[in-house]
């Protein structure tokens, strides 16, 4: 069914999608705000607090009666902090409703933020970063758009410095809170068992937020991309026996017209156990165990990546058998039976994934989030289906230029000189 857009008292964007045959349901809250909104001085703020709204409010004092009364009910409730976005939700039993909203508007607006629990999650944070570090294959991520988004706060760890995170101070982070936490910045989605009364109980909690008659919430420092990348290799030695490495372009900002030709162009190189890198780097040449690619929009810019876990002994061979392949969609067509299945395996994943309430919700807010938009599957799925083999040629054409393309490497080279020569391409 066609989600329903219903705007708030104070201005704040309400969606109810509702499902039929479904017995529970999703409440998410987006808030349009991540680390690219941060100063040097406040890098992680957008983490540190997405933590802290779940350690107490003023009518659940801490984080175990806020658990004790989800647990409850079996929910799954969770948050997620990004580049450019923040999101807490809910997922329980439709009969359930009225507290899964109460309580998300309880946490974000009524969160005490007390200081013996900040500096106690300071350490939980440090932690949080020790795990990726330690993480090649989490790490990776970080080092590769370090050099990609150079300059920028695009650029920048989403958890922040350990530094930072130590030293922060409670008034800096509800200070920033207080900026971005806003109306007309938030979206709040219910999806699955839609009750009756629901957009009532949206109106009483969530439609009650002041806005403020001067915010002084501001926008991120645009990207703008360089002709050429300076240093656009990033090395961590580490102690490996597989090598983790990340290959990344410059890929296309939300509303392009070409958005639907890049993600075709990744499943047909990496999407899939039957992609081309998979076929070739894996089961043809036995490099690596996994390899796979992803796009990904932003508003500005967006990210084409490849990444794949490598034989360390074998790695100038696996990144010239990579770099041909990506070259090859520059040169060739793709073929009208492999563009066919690309269609396919789209449809198919996206069909299964609307069966669950949560990633229905997701995926309407995220649309309205950034670009004011409520497309269904099926509309998003008609402009996949229109997408031709020479979009896809014109679009690797844009996108794979070796002048302009990062990469990142995590093994147990010492010398970074030699390891830029294995990504001189041509």
């Amino acid at each position: 069914m066609s989600p329903k857009i219903k705007t708030l008292k104070n201005g704040m964007t309400a969606i109810l999608v509702p499902q039929k045959g479904a017995t529970s349901m999703t409440a998410m809250v987006f808030t349009r705000v991540g680390s690219r909104y941060e100063t040097k001085e406040i890098n992680g703020a957008s983490h540190f607090i997405e933590h802290l709204m779940f350690k107490g409010t003023k009518r659940r004092p801490d984080t175990l009666t806020l658990s004790k009364e989800l647990d409850r009910y079996g929910a799954e409730y969770n948050a997620f902090t990004g580049k450019d976005l923040t999101a807490y939700y809910i997922k329980m039993d439709a009969a359930q409703t009225p507290l899964a909203i109460d309580m998300l508007h309880d946490m974000l607006f009524h969160s005490k933020y007390d200081q013996k629990e900040l500096d106690r999650e300071r350490g939980v944070i440090v932690e949080e970063i020790n795990m990726y570090e330690d993480n090649p294959r989490m790490h990776i991520d970080n080092l590769l758009e370090a050099a990609l988004f150079a300059g920028n706060t695009l650029g920048w760890d989403i958890a922040g410095p350990r530094e930072v995170i130590r030293s922060v101070t409670r008034d800096q982070l509800t200070t920033y809170r207080d900026r971005y936490y806003i109306p007309s910045r938030m979206t709040v989605v219910v999806a699955g068992c839609v009750q009756p009364g629901t957009l009532e109980l949206l109106e009483k909690t969530f439609g009650k937020v002041h806005e403020p008659k001067k915010p002084s919430d501001q926008s991120f420092t645009s990207f703008e991309a360089p002709k050429i990348l300076v240093e656009p290799v990033a090395l961590q030695s580490k102690k490996t026996e597989q090598v983790q490495l990340g290959m990344a372009f410059y890929g296309l900002p939300f509303g392009d017209k070409a958005t639907s030709a890049a993600t075709l162009l990744s499943t047909v190189l990496g999407g899939t156990m039957s992609s081309r890198l998979f076929i070739q780097v894996r089961e043809r040449l036995g490099l690596c165990y996994n390899i796979y690619t992803s796009h990904q929009s932003l508003e500005d810019t967006g990210v084409f990546t490849v990444m794949s876990g490598l034989e360390k002994n074998r790695m100038e061979e696996a990144v010239k058998v990579i770099w041909k392949e990506l070259k090859r969609t520059t040169t060739e067509l793709v073929k009208p039976e492999e563009l066919r299945r690309a269609k396919d395996h789209i449809r198919g994943k996206l069909m299964l994934a609307m069966e669950d309430s949560s990633q229905q919700a997701d995926w309407y807010g995220r649309q309205w989030t950034f670009q004011k938009l409520a497309l269904t599957p099926e509309e998003r799925l008609k402009k996949i289906e229109r997408v031709t083999a020479v979009e896809m040629r014109e679009l690797a054409r844009r996108m794979f230029d070796p002048k302009r393309m990062a990469a990142a490497v995590i093994g147990p080279f010492e010398e970074k000189e030699k390891v830029a020569k294995w990504f001189d391409l041509k």
